[in-house]
């Protein structure tokens, strides 16, 4: 009696004993590549990340007694990296901010007032002590020219500081003809000396009969590189530093996208497999040119708005046009997502009554962000997630923190968003 290991019919298939012995070799071979390569690939895994721990030892606090930081400048950046508790308890993982709050201005916006500044002043640009001037215009935490619906914190900061502040109408920023610091700059310091100088194609360098008298200066933060550079060149290596080379993800909200297009540059140099993520605000169209290549958002469309400008009650980041710091970062943005005001009003709360960080409105944002993408990546198992803690609470009195303008702009106050959020 031939045994069934002979042949073996299916319907009009047969197969004998050696068709059979082909066919098990072949899948006993299949299944041990498969498991070779996938050893090969965790074994590769496993000697990146000791390599790159071997690059950076971990460092005892230090303090020093003999350093004397030189003026206010010397205050600007080095950070502290401060670990959130609350959420990363809550979710196994490590979110990490950047507290760009310690700076002496407040806001992660010192490093790039400096930096253009400085650049300006090596190209000869500017001259210390020529009485010349400098002019920018944003809601965030740079402007000289504002506009008139912004946190009245801002404002009265500027102005304590010894800056003139003029209040204007918010007008897209799209429209290049609104751009009133650009404007102001041009006729600072010529009016009255030099009449010829609309021809001048040079947008930073404005015309003054010698290069010692007083001069308007557009700081441009938008499309000055200069913005890229000092978070490529500072905040980028800090973090690198501070985390041990131990970086997941980078999480970051965009206005001029330099600091989101900066760090992460440096941090993808570093390290080809972090990821970038952006954190973007209602009404900003950042979103949609990162998820489907389209700078557009359905809160921005005609007759649907609250205000000229980005549709939020989130201030600093949001925008609906690309500038040259943002083209920086969209070949290395690898996620994206949007962030109701909802959730970040809900956020701040909770991380006051949590963690006791006061914070603003883009920090909030940033973080509702690093929650949603340890979420979606379904990280639990020690991962790193930085990102930028850019400025505190005390510029947002007026509007961010203040409960009556959110009931009237229709923004609810709910802790349990964020409890929701964080929930398994």
């Amino acid at each position: 009696m031939r045994s069934w290991l002979d042949v073996v019919s299916l319907g009009w298939l047969r197969f004998d004993r050696t068709t059979i012995r082909h066919v098990l070799y072949g899948i006993i071979a299949g299944l041990t590549l498969s498991i070779t390569s996938t050893s090969f690939a965790l074994e590769y895994q496993k000697r990146k990340k000791e390599h790159i721990a071997r690059q950076y030892k971990p460092r005892p606090i230090e303090l020093r007694s003999d350093e004397i930081i030189k003026g206010v400048t010397g205050l600007i950046g080095n950070t502290p990296l401060v670990r959130i508790n609350s959420l990363s308890d809550a979710l196994g993982v490590e979110i990490l901010g950047k507290a760009e709050f310690l700076n002496p201005g407040g806001s992660v916006k010192d490093r790039v007032a400096l930096k253009i500044i400085d650049d300006a002043e090596k190209q000869g640009l500017l001259h210390p002590h020529t009485g010349s001037r400098i002019f920018e215009g944003t809601v965030g935490s740079t402007a000289i020219i504002m506009p008139d619906d912004v946190a009245e914190e801002k404002v009265k900061t500027l102005l304590a500081l010894g800056a003139q502040v003029e209040r204007v109408r918010p007008a897209s920023i799209v429209d290049k003809k609104q751009n009133l610091a650009k404007q102001r700059a041009m006729s600072f310091g010529v009016e009255d000396s030099l009449s010829d100088h609309a021809a001048n194609p040079r947008s930073h360098l404005l015309p003054t009969p010698s290069s010692t008298k007083p001069r308007g200066f557009f700081a441009d933060q938008f499309e000055n590189r200069s913005n890229f550079e000092a978070h490529f060149e500072g905040t980028g290596p800090e973090i690198w530093r501070q985390t041990n080379g131990r970086v997941s993800a980078f999480v970051s909200g965009a206005g001029t996208g330099g600091t989101v297009a900066g760090i992460g540059q440096f941090l993808k140099s570093m390290d080809e497999d972090v990821r970038i993520v952006l954190a973007d605000p209602e009404g900003s169209g950042l979103y949609n040119k990162v998820k489907h290549g389209v700078m557009f958002d359905r809160r921005e469309a005609e007759g649907t708005k609250r205000r000229h400008q980005v549709d939020t009650v989130v201030e600093g980041i949001g925008i609906n046009r690309l500038t040259k710091n943002m083209e920086l970062a969209l070949p290395i943005l690898s996620d994206a997502f949007r962030i109701t005001d909802a959730e970040a009003v809900s956020m701040s709360r909770y991380l006051v009554e949590h963690d006791g960080l006061f914070l603003g409105s883009s920090s909030a944002c940033n973080l509702v962000a690093c929650v949603k993408l340890v979420k979606k990546m379904a990280w639990r198992d020690g991962q790193s997630v930085v990102t930028i803690l850019c400025d505190s609470g005390n510029r947002h009195y007026s509007k961010f923190w203040n409960d009556d303008y959110l009931q009237r702009a229709g923004t609810p106050i709910d802790m349990h968003i964020i409890e929701d959020l964080l929930s398994p």
